[in-house]
């Protein structure tokens, strides 16, 4: 960056915060006004909706959510979640990685190609607000490409500074359309509120870096993020909480009696998950709640239920097909959490746990967890693997149609290619099928066979060959110049193994005259 570009990007960075602090004093003045009367009638919306369903009701009420949301992330932008979260060393390559992971599910359409150079490199920050900013990054990228294209993530080092490139082959953004960029409420999105942006802008700023966006109208978009380089490593510590405590708390009642404030902090933990919740509650799982089912089977050893719980979430993530790197995370951010209120109930307790028993608490947990997960996972593959064998054998069946004209006589249209696998899958079914129904002739018709391969034409003379052996008669139709001399080159001999017609119609009229015949 040349020192005209520099001069420009801090005189952006200035005019940006500028607008920022604005909107926070505005934010604070519409939170103590209009967000405590919303979340009071929301409260009575909830006893209402007890007493009686109604969708006005529920119309009403989502749309409360629906304000409360965007009021919150309003506020967000001056003053992030977690303001007292702790500064710690942050490698962005391994935060990207991970953040990656969570857009599994667009990777079929959507290409993400990585070069993260200088990886050891590091910055100093609140960890879970870069989460969230790169998340939003990505998010925007993926959003912006309609059916296929691809991202580009680069990170290197220069000058003592961290960069970090996102960019998108999406649709671009006009040139008059940037300088609002990170502007509350402006966005290029037909639904959006631009808080995303932002709050990346926010949090860029904050921790004294700049961000730089170049864009072109159905080109793409690059954003380019340069973060002070951190020279010195710091370890995180452990951190204390306001909890609520008392010295008769046994320790699941510490846990039941500070519930509400688990919930803030694992939220904070997991940033990008807390993003998904609501879509994940809507297929009927409340990760919140769950959460502290997870958190009481552990502190309380109730191994067996907490096994047997482990299959029920691994069998639901399954059914619904959600994102396991949402849910490995979300995990992660438990144990973290979890280890959060042991050091607190610890302290409060005056226990000064010796290190004996400190290590044989954290091998007992932390091998409870990692049981979770195991059972978890081993669920959800199984679940998984049995419905892609049940897919196989649908598309098995529908692959080797058999059509059956009368008790005797049956069909088999063949399409596409002819390859090793599909002469098996032929080979397993029709001879089964030749047992079962007892047929006596069976047709095949060759018509709409693009293609055989050569190893795969001479399987096929030999299963023609098995069907003889059972009894049943075998009639080629429509057969194609190309598939011929795929029979011809397989060097076995077909011409006293089956019989031949042109097409389909000519093998049928022959059947029906030769059986009038037997009846005269």
């Amino acid at each position: 960056m040349n020192t005209e570009e520099k001069v420009y990007a801090e005189n952006g960075m200035a005019n940006h915060l500028s607008q920022l602090a604005s909107i926070g004093q505005i934010a604070a003045g519409i939170a103590h006004e209009v967000r405590n009367p919303l979340t009071a009638v929301k409260g009575f919306l909830q006893l209402l909706q007890q007493d009686q369903k109604n969708e006005y009701l529920e119309i009403a009420h989502s749309e409360l959510d629906n304000a409360l949301k965007t009021l919150n992330n309003l506020l967000q932008v001056s003053k992030p979640d977690l303001e007292d979260e702790e500064f710690q060393t942050i490698h962005l390559s391994v935060e990207l990685e991970s953040i990656i992971n969570l857009f599994q599910d667009k990777m079929y359409e959507i290409t993400i190609q990585t070069d993260f150079q200088d990886t050891g490199a590091a910055i100093y920050g609140r960890k879970n607000q870069f989460k969230k900013a790169f998340f939003n990054l990505i998010k925007n990228a993926i959003e912006a490409i309609d059916g296929e294209g691809a991202i580009t993530l680069t990170h290197y080092t220069k000058n003592n500074e961290v960069i970090v490139t996102i960019q998108d082959t999406g649709v671009g953004i006009p040139e008059e359309k940037l300088s609002l960029l990170g502007t509350p409420f402006f966005t290029t999105k037909d639904q959006g509120t631009g808080m995303g942006l932002a709050q990346v802008f926010s949090v860029i700023y904050q921790h004294g870096g700049m961000i730089l966006v170049d864009s072109k109208k159905n080109q793409g978009t690059t954003f380019t993020i340069r973060l002070p380089q951190q020279q010195q490593k710091t370890q995180r510590g452990v951190r204390k909480l306001n909890v609520m405590f008392d010295d008769k708390y046994s320790i699941k009642e510490y846990f039941l009696e500070n519930q509400k404030l688990f919930e803030d902090r694992l939220l904070a933990e997991a940033t990008n998950v807390s993003d998904k919740i609501d879509d994940i509650h809507n297929v009927g799982i409340n990760l919140l709640n769950n959460a502290h089912k997870l958190v009481l089977y552990v502190v309380e050893g109730r191994e067996h239920e907490l096994i047997s719980f482990a299959k029920q979430e691994g069998m639901a993530w399954a059914k619904h097909s959600l994102t396991l790197a949402f849910k490995l995370e979300w995990i992660q951010a438990i144990r973290r959490t979890l280890w959060d209120f042991l050091y607190n109930f610890d302290a409060f307790n005056k226990l000064e746990t010796d290190r004996i028993t400190f290590f044989s608490m954290e091998k007992s947990i932390n091998e409870l967890i990692d049981q979770f997960l195991t059972h978890f996972f081993i669920t959800y593959t199984k679940y998984k693997d049995e419905l892609l064998e049940n897919q196989r054998k649908l598309v098995e069946n529908l692959s080797v149609p058999i059509i059956p004209i009368n008790k005797e006589i049956c069909i088999l249209p063949l399409i596409g290619t002819l390859d090793d696998l599909r002469i098996s899958t032929i080979q397993n079914k029709v001879l089964t099928e030749i047992e079962y129904r007892q047929i006596q002739t069976l047709i095949i018709d060759l018509s709409g066979v693009a293609s055989m391969e050569k190893e795969a034409a001479r399987n096929f003379v030999q299963i023609i060959q098995g069907f003889s052996m059972m009894g049943c008669k075998t009639i080629l139709t429509g057969m194609r110049s190309e598939i011929v001399k795929s029979l011809i080159a397989s060097g076995v001999d077909i011409s006293h193994k089956a019989e031949f017609k042109g097409t389909l119609q000519l093998a049928l009229n022959d059947i029906v005259f030769h059986k009038d015949l037997q009846e005269v």
